[in-house]
């Protein structure tokens, strides 16, 4: 099945995304889990989640993507900045657990003259770290 949808902004919440995607026909969504940039996420109104899951059901919204921040670079040479990442990429794993079955887009980062085989050991060791917390 074809699903059409649109990037949409997160900052009225998941029912107000919801409403969007129906005004405008789509049947799926793609929002940021936070600023594109990073940093911390407005904090998740469990009376919105349940409107929108509601809402979803109604009109047939099944499933959404939730897109990572640009600046998550687990394969980074910065210690800090792997850290960043993982941190970043736990709390959104976390976050999206109120809405169970959705998509998760992340751009796994660029091993900054590590070399690639560097940049992959880097990217698949956060991966099992933020998963092994699960």
């Amino acid at each position: 099945m074809l699903h059409i949808g649109c990037h949409l902004s997160s900052s009225g919440g998941f029912y107000k995304m919801g409403e969007t995607a129906l005004k405008i026909g789509a049947d799926t969504f793609q929002f940021f889990t936070r600023n594109p940039r990073g940093g911390k996420a407005k904090a998740i109104d469990p009376a919105d989640v349940a409107a929108f899951h509601k809402f979803a059901a109604a009109h047939g919204i099944t499933t959404f993507l939730a897109h990572a921040p640009y600046t998550m670079n687990p394969a980074a040479a910065k210690p800090e900045t792997q850290q960043f990442a993982i941190e970043l990429l736990t709390d959104d794993l976390m976050r999206m657990e109120n809405t169970p079955g959705q998509l998760y887009n992340m751009h796994p980062g660029c091993h900054v003259g590590q070399g690639a085989e560097t940049g992959i050991v880097l990217i698949a060791d956060a991966l099992n770290q933020v998963l092994d917390r699960k």
